[in-house]
């Protein structure tokens, strides 16, 4: 079992945006460490090295394939920010590498490969976790909080948005390309409904209007998710760009979560008895840091996955993203 005595050596499988700023947060931990990071890119893997490198004392191997990452003994854990569509692939070989694992959202594209990560991972012994990371953010926790110890009395109304253009990128691109999991649901979608899910659970039933990209995949969609006494609003678009909050009413108060509400600083608490407060948080780094810890905490106790983002938690998700897949394609455009 992990102890805290020495830094935790973390390695990086992906080398694009995302990666650069997790790995940036990374060094404000001083329980972890990167240790190496992996590309099929020589280049790209050295200048990444080189970059992070803390002050020329602790070096940073590059390799130039994954398996050559997962085949180093420094390589405690490894984080994957690779595209969605070889998550699995590369869980599933860094788990049989015996490393643990904090895999970018979406962790799988189906239920069924969430099950099959996720019992990897129990049979093997290791920690995985699906790196949602608003999940941790402290703001979206202190809203969560409200909610679930009942200041704002019982939820009746969940909403949330996430959008931003992106219809004139490269159709081969990462967010349009269906080969890649293209589309809003899988990229940014997943915010919005896991927010609906962390405070309502799984719908009853929902009604869900898209717009498709040129490539197919779609541009925007409306979800309505509709619960026995509750429902959700759910925006996620290429399309237009969006406020970016997300609120939780019930018959007690309100919190509304300030742009961009996934990445906050701040909330809003609206109750009859309190009136109207902002509450402020000091954020650590760009807020990666949250999740970093709660991986470290995880290890060092033993842990196989985490009490707030559970393996059932992923699967859930996952299953709502299918659904609504599913009824988006029956729905036509």
């Amino acid at each position: 079992m992990y102890t805290a005595q020495k830094p935790l050596g973390w390695g990086i499988i992906g080398l694009g945006k995302i990666a650069h700023s997790f790995v940036r947060d990374l060094a404000l931990v001083p329980e972890a460490r990167l240790v190496a990071v992996g590309s099929r890119s020589r280049e790209k893997a050295d200048a990444f090295a080189q970059q992070y490198a803390e002050d020329g004392q602790t070096p940073v191997t590059a390799c130039d394939s994954y398996e050559a990452l997962l085949a180093l003994e420094e390589v405690s854990v490894v984080y994957i920010a690779t595209p969605h569509t070889s998550h699995v692939e590369w869980s599933l070989k860094a788990l049989a590498a015996g490393k643990h694992v904090l895999c970018e959202k979406p962790m799988a594209m189906t239920p069924e490969e969430v099950k099959q990560v996720t019992g990897l991972a129990r049979e093997k012994g290791l920690f995985f976790m699906e790196a949602l990371w608003s999940r941790f953010n402290p703001a979206v926790q202190k809203a969560i909080d409200y909610a679930q110890e009942g200041h704002l009395g019982k939820l009746s109304y969940v909403q949330a948005d996430f959008g931003f253009f992106a219809l004139d990128r490269d159709p081969d691109s990462r967010l349009l390309n269906p080969e890649l999991g293209g589309g809003s649901l899988w990229d940014i979608g997943i915010y919005p409904i896991f927010w609906a899910y962390q405070l309502l659970g799984m719908p009853t039933s929902m009604v869900v209007a898209q717009t498709l990209a040129r490539t197919g995949v779609d541009a925007q969609l409306r979800i309505d998710f509709l619960y026995p006494e509750a429902t959700a609003q759910l925006l996620s678009s290429f399309a237009t760009f969006s406020a970016m909050t997300a609120q939780v009413g019930g018959t007690s108060g309100s919190v509304l979560l300030h742009p961009r509400w996934h990445e906050t600083d701040r909330l809003t608490l609206q109750t009859p008895e309190r009136g109207i407060e902002t509450e402020v948080f000091q954020l650590d780094g760009k807020g990666y840091t949250y999740e970093i810890r709660e991986v470290i905490q995880c290890i060092s106790q033993g842990r196989l996955e985490s009490l707030l983002w559970s393996h059932q938690n992923s699967w859930e998700l996952n299953s709502l993203l299918a659904d609504v897949a599913e009824s988006a394609n029956s729905s036509g455009t």
